[in-house]
């Protein structure tokens, strides 16, 4: 989800996102009466889609009862409230949701972990594709911290009626025809632009700017703001300049409707109908139908990501040590990261299976949204999904990511020149991995 990966949401979400930092109990369900069922906490952030899945899991197991935190929450929230509670020993749900761009921060206290290794997990190794597989493992591969449950193809969602009013074309094949390379999208934007719709092309430049790293990322060094050393390389790494380069240009054509993602105003631009495209790895698809809401059924379609494909999310689920019922999470984790819990999250909110079994079922395969005039998301995510290429994160990138894009994001607000930003973009990545 999570990956992505994935995940930062707002508005409703804030609700969702405030409960779950206000939450103190303890996970492992301690409430549970001795002689009563128990209860297993699972703490997410984003759109999952377990919903149903708890609900099939419960049938099947009357003496557990799954309790949800934090669904729809932002992962810059939800993160630091996860290190404190690993830190304390105290507070962390019995199944916790680990976004990619963390797992190597986490995985430096593999400690505070159940080694999965340890409970059957390596029986199911040839669930996972290999590289996702060894994500979940420390260095020295003697501990698996979590099982994987997505990764994160990319595409780009588009509103047919906007592209209608500009008098572009609406079928995805003629629309994917339009943009080969970013800086055909940004032809495309000025020319959805001079139509002056009433809509921005594009929600933001933060989102874009990461869906071009990571796209340039997996096609050279494999590495984005650290090597696979863990040396810092935002300065240095030609991919992260690069993204940054086309993401200037972006702005400077004015395309951008600076919308900062995941925040209130983003949310409601969906509402709204404030712009014609964003960059939409798998996961982002249930995020779009979440805050778009029914209105926009039918005309958002999805088309082909300009350049050459791309990874942007993915989540592991792990199990903390404090769970006091560390068998039954075990087992759930399993069950949610299984080749059918899988399957039945992409059926509800998107995320692409991480299992390749699940990428080969028909119904992946086959499937189409209806929501997005029934794209064969199927073809267009899952398709490719076994040739997808990891990007290597190192043990700060989330803190190194947020001021990359906080200074995408100055320069997009007019605070900064694109040559300000550079420096800033650099030195405060500097001094959050230094941290």
């Amino acid at each position: 989800m999570l990956t992505f990966t994935r995940r930062r949401l707002a508005a409703v979400a804030v609700v969702a996102a405030t409960a779950l930092l206000g939450t103190t109990a303890c996970g492992g369900g301690d409430d549970a009466a001795a002689d009563g069922p128990i209860t297993l906490t699972v703490d997410v952030f984003g759109q999952f889609g377990y919903a149903d899945l708890y609900q099939e899991y419960m049938a099947s197991h009357p003496g557990v009862k799954i309790v949800e935190r934090g669904a729809g929450g932002n992962l810059d929230e939800y993160s630091p409230k996860l290190t404190q509670w690993l830190a304390a020993g105290k507070g962390a749900g019995d199944v916790v949701a680990i976004e990619e761009g963390l797992l190597v921060e986490y995985k430096a206290n593999p400690q505070n972990f159940v080694n999965l290794l340890d409970h059957g997990a390596a029986d199911l190794k040839g669930n996972f594709l290999d590289w996702k597989w060894n994500q979940g493992l420390t260095a020295d591969g003697k501990q698996l911290i979590g099982l994987g449950t997505d990764v994160g193809g990319m595409a780009m969602c588009y509103r047919t009626d906007l592209f209608a009013k500009a008098g572009l074309p609406t079928d995805r094949e003629a629309v994917s025809k339009l943009w080969p390379t970013w800086q055909d999208y940004i032809k495309v934007g000025e020319q959805f632009t001079a139509k002056k719709t009433g809509a921005s092309f594009l929600d933001a430049a933060t989102n874009t700017f990461n869906t071009i790293l990571l796209q340039t990322a997996g096609n050279s060094s494999g590495y984005s703001y650290y090597d696979t050393g863990n040396n810092l390389v935002v300065g240095s790494n030609p991919a992260v300049k690069q993204a940054y380069d086309t993401t200037m240009d972006i702005i400077d054509s004015g395309l951008s409707g600076k919308y900062g993602s995941w925040s209130e105003e983003w949310v409601s631009a969906f509402k709204q109908s404030k712009f014609a495209t964003i960059a939409c790895p798998a996961w982002m698809t249930g995020v779009i139908e979440g805050y778009a809401g029914a209105g926009a059924k039918g005309k958002w379609d999805i088309a082909q990501i300009p350049g050459n494909g791309g990874n942007w999310g993915g989540s592991f689920l792990a199990v903390p040590k404090q769970s006091k019922h560390q068998a039954e999470a075990i087992e759930l984790a399993k069950f949610l990261t299984s080749a059918k819990g899988q399957i039945g999250a992409f059926k509800a909110k998107g995320p692409l299976p991480s299992s390749p079994q699940a990428l080969d079922d028909p119904a992946i395969l086959d499937s189409k949204n209806p929501y997005f005039s029934e794209a064969p998301v199927g073809k267009i995510f899952a398709t490719g999904a076994k040739s997808l290429k990891p990007v290597y994160m190192g043990p700060k990138n989330q803190a190194v990511r947020t001021e990359v894009e906080n200074a995408v994001r100055s320069v997009e607000l007019g605070k900064r020149s694109p040559e300000q930003g550079w420096t800033d973009a650099v030195s405060k990545a500097e001094k959050a991995a230094a941290k």
